[in-house]
């Protein structure tokens, strides 16, 4: 559990490659309470999505992020 933050900012850039992993993605998000804006190299958050800290989880996060990368 930890705290939650009306709007939260995740910059994504391969820079710091060994922090692109789903779980930390996933942390981000769910801290947002009204708004998370992913801002960043579109390679770094693929990068991270596919990228996994060795657990398991379900939480639908890809398929929530797909839905919002689909053109308008």
């Amino acid at each position: 559990q930890g705290f939650e933050y009306p709007v939260v900012v995740i910059p994504m850039t391969t820079s710091h490659y060994m922090m692109l992993k789903r779980n930390l993605v996933y942390t981000g998000v769910t801290r947002a309470k009204q708004l998370c804006a992913i801002v960043g190299d579109k390679r770094a958050l693929q990068i991270a999505l596919n990228t996994t800290d060795g657990t398991s989880r379900q939480t639908g996060l890809l398929a929530r992020i797909r839905e919002f990368d689909r053109p308008r």
